[in-house]
């Protein structure tokens, strides 16, 4: 029955979020050629901008994040005592451990060990880059990999929506601490700005809908929603890194090896927030169908609200932006193998 079940989990794992490396290089390629061979239009796209605020990208980052959020139902909150100590390990990964421990490894590996290797002038940017992407919790994708572990669907629900509703408030004080701490300067008004727009806004429109479609045509209207809209939220996820590649090309090109070093500190992270959270739901005697999801949720990152921020910060040529979308490139890779781990170490856990 095992190989069964494991199919129809990899089912619920569509070709576009199977192949996402593939698609991010794709995209890469992309963007370098066209940016090299069209500068223009990539130029006249990134002059769009209002109040620092680039339209076009405004635009793709609602049409990816909005679908996603609609999947959230914060009224699954009321759930969250049910596993409460599942619920508390999560939020300490998260808020507690996740960013500050990526700030100290971007501190260990971009700005020390690797920073020879590295173009000095965008050393704090990457730093940046990488406190934005640990700062931002997963929301959507963390009910694939939840399926994909045989992780309880009510535990999962309750515990994005908690993280979302913490996000809201939690997000912006958090990177601003952070950066400030590296001695990178902090643009708090283009930050609360990007809060705004980029979480604040897009909760309450999804949620606003949700609530319009439960409440006149239910459930089975809703999934038709999200089946109609994913394409496009794929393709504004794309479109965006085709744009940002198409400015970084050149910097790219002459070192090529920033990729892998950013990559770096971001696998550790994973590794090291899954485990502990892992192990600290063990250590509770908490159910392998809970401490899963608890885990996943810890590595995970909402990357698109990572790579928007990042935009709106610093623009689309920094060096944090590109650290937000490495961010994207390892995803779904690192996190099948930490599925599997979760899985191959049941009877351990459950020992």
């Amino acid at each position: 029955m095992r190989p069964v079940i494991k199919k129809l989990q990899m089912d619920t794992l569509g070709i576009f979020e199977r192949y996402l490396t593939l698609w991010v290089f794709l995209c890469i390629l992309s963007g370098i050629t066209l940016g090299h061979f069209f500068p223009q239009p990539f130029q006249a796209i990134g002059n769009a901008e209002i109040f620092k605020v680039n339209i076009p990208v405004a635009i793709l980052i609602w049409v990816m994040i909005i679908p996603m959020l609609l999947k959230v139902d914060f009224k699954a909150l009321h759930k969250v005592r049910t596993h409460w100590k599942g619920m508390a390990v999560t939020v300490f990964i998260n808020w507690a451990i996740k960013p500050f421990s990526m700030a100290i490894l971007g501190w260990v590996f971009v700005a020390n060990l690797f920073s020879a290797y590295l173009p000095a002038e965008q050393i704090d940017s990457y730093l940046a880059g990488l406190i934005i992407l640990a700062a931002a919790p997963c929301t959507a994708m963390v009910f694939v990999w939840s399926n994909l572990a045989d992780g309880d669907p009510n535990f999962t629900l309750s515990q994005v929506a908690l993280n979302d509703a913490i996000m809201i408030v939690a997000f912006a004080p958090i990177v601003g601490l952070l950066l400030g701490l590296s001695s990178i300067t902090v643009p708090w008004k283009t930050l609360l700005l990007s809060v705004a727009l980029y979480i604040l806004i897009p909760v309450l429109v999804a949620q606003l809908w949700r609530a319009w479609l439960m409440k006149n045509d239910g459930e089975e209207a809703l999934q038709k929603i999200l089946k109609t809209l994913h394409p496009f939220s794929l393709l504004a996820l794309l479109a965006t890194l085709v744009l940002l590649f198409g400015f970084q090309g050149d910097q790219i090109i002459r070192q090529p090896m920033i990729i892998v070093l950013l990559a770096i500190p971001i696998l550790i992270q994973v590794y090291f927030n899954s485990g502990l959270a892992y192990l600290l739901n063990r250590k509770l005697g908490v159910a392998h169908c809970v401490a899963a999801p608890s885990a996943l949720i810890g590595a995970s990152n909402f990357f698109e609200l990572a790579v928007a921020t990042a935009i709106s910060l610093f623009g689309f040529e920094s060096g944090a932006a590109l650290a937000t979308v490495v961010g994207v490139l390892v995803e779904v890779p690192v996190m099948l193998s930490v599925v599997r781990i979760a899985n191959k170490t049941r009877n351990w856990y459950e020992g």
